[in-house]
């Protein structure tokens, strides 16, 4: 099966996107909410963080306090290092489980950081969300009630604009205009069933053209 790993900056629209695919009847798995179940209480790595951070991670109905994680991460790259080293192989053994069970087509993935943690191997082309800065910032700050400056903070721990737009293999424009957002995933769904996954895992499009 042919894996889409759909990336790209804060507050791109990612979540949108793949809102679009779905409805179409493709797989989407959200690897921020894989990381959210395996932080739910009852959770191992939920206690892994409690020791790590301390009770105050928690809120009072003793669910982890992700914006204040989220500070902490983004203040401190060793505690971000921390975070991932206990989840990320979590992450990527369920959503393996998951790829493996899919039954359509071809299957999203998304991964805000993809571009910021190791090579994925489960992931075998990279759909990008782009957006300006100016957009990024101000979709953030409405949809999670944050500071410009946490927004920015944020923007800066990623990587580039630039670099994202250069590894991708293919690119959304997320301007603001739904209809346009609409007509760009059409585009890509169709390109996407074109595709299939040899016995190696090699990438090819029906008829034999590469």
């Amino acid at each position: 099966m042919l894996v889409i790993g759909l990336t790209g900056g804060i507050g791109s629209g990612k979540s949108t996107v793949a809102k679009l695919f779905a409805e179409k009847g493709i797989t989407i798995i959200d690897t921020d909410q894989l990381a959210r179940h395996f932080t739910m209480p009852g959770q191992d790595a939920l206690y892994a963080i409690v020791r790590k951070f301390g009770e105050s991670i928690l809120l009072a109905d003793k669910t982890l306090d992700r914006a204040q994680l989220r500070r902490y991460i983004f203040t401190d790259p060793a505690k971000r290092q921390w975070l991932e080293e206990l989840l990320h192989p979590l992450i990527r053994a369920e959503t393996k489980r998951l790829i493996e069970s899919a039954q359509s087509p071809y299957t999203i993935v998304v991964i805000p950081l993809l571009f910021e943690t190791k090579p994925n191997p489960l992931i075998n082309r990279i759909l990008v969300v782009d957006a300006t800065e100016a957009q990024q910032l101000a979709r953030a700050m409405l949809r999670d009630g944050l500071s410009e400056e946490d927004v920015q903070r944020i923007v800066h721990t990623q990587v580039s604009r630039r670099y994202r737009l250069d590894a991708a293999d293919d690119i959304i424009i997320n301007n603001g205009d739904f209809k346009q957002l609409s007509q760009q995933v059409d585009e890509l769904h169709s390109y996407y069933l074109e595709f299939i996954i040899d016995r190696h895992g090699n990438i090819d499009k029906k008829g034999g053209e590469t």
